[in-house]
């Protein structure tokens, strides 16, 4: 193909994830060794996860229980049967040279997940989700004289690395959806709905270090051969050469590495060239992909059962295990039993922590005022501060008493968001000891219509021009009132009074 041909060419981008979630468990997979994070490297192990011989896996009941529970929110099949392999390849955090995984039958097969991207719904294939063993985790170091946090760097910039084994035989599910992706943004939308269901869950603690990380496989091909449904022929797919970018730790991070690799593959067709079929790391700081090393092939890893753990069987689980009402369900019944807007729906259900807290307020106070307080005021101020709702999770009392100064007409909502709100939140305070320390009870009655003569009294051009049919000008008498009360008078009461008084 000549250059100017290859240039003229419109591809398509295909994408595949393989999602590794650390599951929510007291223990690890294989051996009673605490999943808590320790302070010191190498000190929550055990001959079992650092593979010395002679040691023998036991499975975690409870790591099974939440791939159960993981099928069936993906609506997976569960087989009668399932079993284990070793997964053989060296790296210096994997202790036996080897990965107890599953291979050919895995405990969740042919699901779906779907999620809204740009106001669109997309489903995407799960190919399956199994069972494993997380590896240890690294430190790439660079010499110097500082703490060794700051001296934590990119693999290519590292003199050497560091291996702490606390994390190995942590329980994984490893989740392959199928190559459905055609867009970076796409992959972003779908990893934030995998990790709300995974929170509903009760399966996943997002605030763990590498709690989640995505390998990502890309290919281009022809647009032309993408079909009418959006789906691509596996022999289009097995004919095109794609790279594999590995541990990427976050949404964006996804979203920005592959948009890197989508763009850099088409700038090697376009001009001609060949796109090497390789395993590509992710440099997060510079926002780009470097090869690392030839893609494995499934044949380089030789996989063969693992001896020592029996089969699995526990297909009968998927009808005897709960699971929680999951994030859209919730949404609409949101919207049905309380009537909010699709909008309000979906902040309220973004975790359970927050539906939970929603439905805790809405049973006390009107829902409309729960949801204004829960979705916009808190939220909002808590994203502001870079913070989640998990941060305040021992205030939730606190919270529900300031909607009850509100409800109650005690203290003016702008007084409740701008002073007593933001003041709990930076300072730590109870509500009640700030509407007090800064005198915040509504004013009321006499005190307000003194403030409205006098503010018609002493601003006549606003009066003329209301009477001249200018209605913002009631605004800025509004204003003036509530200056002289202080910001404690309710402001709709405050219109009110202003317009009996200027008829």
């Amino acid at each position: 193909m000549t250059a100017q041909a290859a240039e003229s060419r419109e591809l398509a981008t295909v994408i595949g994830l393989e999602v590794h979630v650390q599951l929510e468990t007291e223990t690890k997979i294989f051996c009673g060794c605490s999943t808590e994070q320790a302070d010191e490297p190498n000190t929550n192990t055990c001959p079992v996860c650092l593979g010395l011989p002679g040691s023998l896996p036991v499975l975690n009941e409870a790591a099974v229980e939440a791939a159960v529970k993981i099928g069936k929110a993906i609506d997976a099949d569960i087989p009668e049967e399932t079993t284990f392999h070793r997964k053989n390849y060296y790296y210096p955090d994997l202790p036996k040279n080897f990965q107890i995984t599953q291979y050919d039958s895995p405990i969740c097969q042919d699901g779906e997940l779907e999620f809204s991207h740009e106001s669109d719904r997309r489903r995407v294939g799960i190919r399956r989700a199994h069972l494993e063993e997380d590896p240890g985790s690294i430190k790439h170091v660079r010499e110097g004289t500082g703490p060794l946090e700051s001296r934590t760097c990119s693999i290519d910039r590292a003199d050497y690395t560091l291996v702490d084994y606390n994390r190995a035989g942590t329980p994984l599910m490893e989740i392959v959806t199928r190559p459905d992706f055609r867009d970076p943004g796409e992959v972003r939308a779908f990893l934030e709905k995998l990790e709300e269901v995974l929170e509903y869950l009760g399966v996943f603690d997002p605030t763990r270090d590498g709690s989640l990380r995505i390998d990502a496989n890309l290919s281009l091909v022809d647009a032309a051969a993408v079909n009418d449904d959006g789906s691509i022929d596996e022999a289009v797919l097995e004919d095109a050469n794609r790279t594999e970018v590995k541990n990427i730790s976050s949404h964006r991070g996804a979203e920005k590495a592959l948009a890197f690799e989508a763009s850099r593959q088409k700038k090697l067709v376009q001009s001609g060239r060949e796109v090497a079929q390789e395993t590509r790391h992710f440099n997060e700081t510079h926002g780009n992909t470097v090869g690392m090393r030839s893609k494995e092939a499934e044949k380089d890893y030789r996989y063969f059962r693992e001896a020592d753990l029996p089969p699995l069987r526990v297909s009968h689980w998927k009808a005897e295990i709960p699971i929680p009402e999951l994030p859209d369900a919730r949404r609409d019944r949101f919207v049905a039993e309380y009537g909010l807007s699709e909008e309000a729906a979906s902040k309220l259900t973004s975790t359970k922590q927050v539906a939970d807290f929603f439905e805790a307020v809405a049973e006390r106070f009107d829902a409309d005022l729960a949801a204004t307080w829960v979705a916009d005021e808190l939220l909002g101020e808590l994203n502001y501060r870079d913070m989640a709702i998990t941060d305040i999770d021992d205030r939730f009392d606190e919270v529900e008493r300031l909607v009850e100064l509100v409800a109650e007409d005690e203290i003016t909502t702008k007084n409740a968001r701008e002073i007593v709100l933001r003041t709990m939140l930076d300072e730590g305070d109870h509500p009640d000891d700030i509407a007090e320390a800064a005198d915040l009870g509504k004013t009321s009655g006499d005190e307000v219509q003194q403030a409205v003569e006098a503010a018609i009294d002493e601003n006549p051009d606003a009066v003329e021009d209301y009477h001249d049919g200018d209605d913002g000008a009631i605004n800025f008498l509004v204003g003036q009132v509530m200056q002289k009360t202080g910001g404690s008078a309710d402001p709709d009461d405050v219109n009110q009074s202003l317009r009996e008084a200027l008829k």
